[in-house]
């Protein structure tokens, strides 16, 4: 549950503060002076802090410089019956989250502590995600010794620690989000927030309130101010995948940001400045949408400053036999099992696999059989029977290599991914979700293979 605490010397202004957050379910303590002030904060269970600018030993400001100290994740709201402009000005130089005059209105107090909030739950969330001892977030843990990755990885260590508009392409799959995290963790900008927005998975009447946040009474459910995704990553990167399924509209709104560094929110006419680093993923190709009218052309040519394209893991099998052992560790330490190896054979299927959802294929396959497995090895019996077989199809079902001439890699392994996703379906009785699960792929990647192939 949500702690606040109520500093202020004046009972009266306590019991209407308590009165009016109680409504809304919040657990509230109480101080009169900095000192006690302090104590709930120190064991670290106070979310926000309400406190009167002219609070006794110190006043507000020594308490909000404290508290920035020694709990920076805990929101501060200054409140104040005599505060002027400077007042406020320094307070929020400070790091306060808002600062309000006494006496102050319900709806005003409400709305403050929602945004305090808001912002201290991304910041957690951040710091929780940077403190993690997750090695995905670093570069030099992004597997990779490829030559095409080596080039990747020279590239963003090139440009981490400009405010350049990074463009991420590739397969679902390929580790666009993975790479988009490396770059914040190795640019300046590391202790700010990392937000993430998935263009696709948001409706497009959403997405712009979800960006941009939106003012109160806006639209039909805008019951209070809130703010988007482009402010809680001020100070830090926002990172929008799926770009290439965003509207018009939105095309439009984007744009504007990466040209003039401000933002509006729905509803509202206020121009917001915003520090933030933008990097974009798509999946689809650009050029071909730019040439269709599906996406604006000088939108497309502003995000193509640096282009990073993530190679399908089916053209960069030297990588493979690394990433599963990789994934091996991780998993096996994970699930208490840090004992696990792989069978000789087993790693050379792996290897000789199409791997149409890529590493996150490889990635879901590789847990999956750790928490399955019995014994000490992983081995053939361990992994999915459609991969067994797409790693080493039936002689039958095999070109004849010495009948003409070789094919590239890429146009040689087409029959056999077919085939293997057409077995699925069978297998699925026509179900495309099931059928995706089968090959643990996601949806999109399986229908992608469907249209790419003419399968019906």
């Amino acid at each position: 549950m949500t702690k606040i605490l109520l500093a202020d010397p004046d009972p009266r202004s306590v019991q209407d503060l308590r009165d009016l957050l109680a409504q809304r379910g919040f657990e509230l303590d109480a101080a009169a002076d900095v000192a006690h002030a302090l104590e709930p904060v120190a064991d670290g269970d106070i979310d926000l802090v309400l406190c009167d600018l002219a609070l006794p030993g110190g006043g507000g400001l020594r308490l909000l410089q404290e508290i920035r100290t020694t709990h920076p994740e805990t929101a501060v709201v200054l409140l104040s019956a005599f505060g002027s402009v400077q007042d406020a000005v320094q307070a929020m130089q400070n790091g306060a989250a808002d600062f309000l005059g006494k006496p102050w209105a319900p709806d005003q107090v409400l709305v403050a502590v929602d945004r305090a909030l808001e912002k201290t739950a991304l910041q957690k969330e951040n710091h929780a995600l940077r403190s993690a001892l997750d090695d995905r977030l670093r570069l030099e843990n992004v597997v990779g010794t490829d030559p095409r990755m080596q080039a990747i990885f020279k590239t963003v260590k090139a440009v981490a620690d400009t405010r350049t508009t990074v463009l991420i392409t590739g397969e679902s799959g390929t580790g666009k989000t993975l790479l988009a995290r490396a770059l914040h963790s190795l640019s300046a900008r590391r202790s700010g927030p990392f937000v993430e927005v998935n263009c696709g998975a948001l409706p497009e009447s959403l997405l712009e309130s979800e960006l941009f946040g939106h003012q109160k009474g806006s639209f039909t459910g805008a019951t209070r101010d809130k703010i988007g995704k482009f402010e809680a990553a001020n100070g830090g990167t926002i990172f929008l995948d799926e770009i290439g399924t965003s509207s018009p509209a939105f095309q439009v709104k984007l744009l504007r940001v990466l040209q003039d560094r401000v933002i509006e929110r729905v509803g509202d006419t206020k121009t917001i400045p915003v520090d933030v680093r933008i990097v974009l993923a798509t999946n689809k190709n650009l050029e071909t949408a730019v040439a269709a009218g599906e996406f604006r052309e000088d939108l497309y040519y502003r995000i193509n400053v640096i282009t990073v394209e993530m190679p399908p893991l089916r053209e960069r099998r030297s990588d493979i036999g690394n990433l599963a052992q990789h994934f091996l560790r991780r998993f096996a330490t994970e699930h208490g099992r840090p004992a696990l190896s792989f069978s000789e054979r087993a790693l050379a299927t792996l290897i000789a696999a199409p791997w149409p959802g890529n590493v996150r294929q490889l990635e879901n396959l590789i847990e999956r059989a750790v928490v399955l497995s019995q014994g000490p090895t992983l081995d053939l019996p361990d992994l999915p029977a459609g991969l067994q077989a797409a790693a080493n199809p039936a002689r039958s079902a095999e070109p004849d290599l010495a009948a003409g001439p070789l094919l590239p890699l890429k146009e040689a392994l087409e029959g056999p991914e077919k085939r293997i996703i057409e077995r699925a379906l069978e297998q699925c009785g026509g179900n495309r979700e099931k059928a995706a699960k089968l090959l643990l792929i996601n949806r999109s990647t399986l229908f992608h293979k469907l249209r790419k192939y003419g399968i019906r």
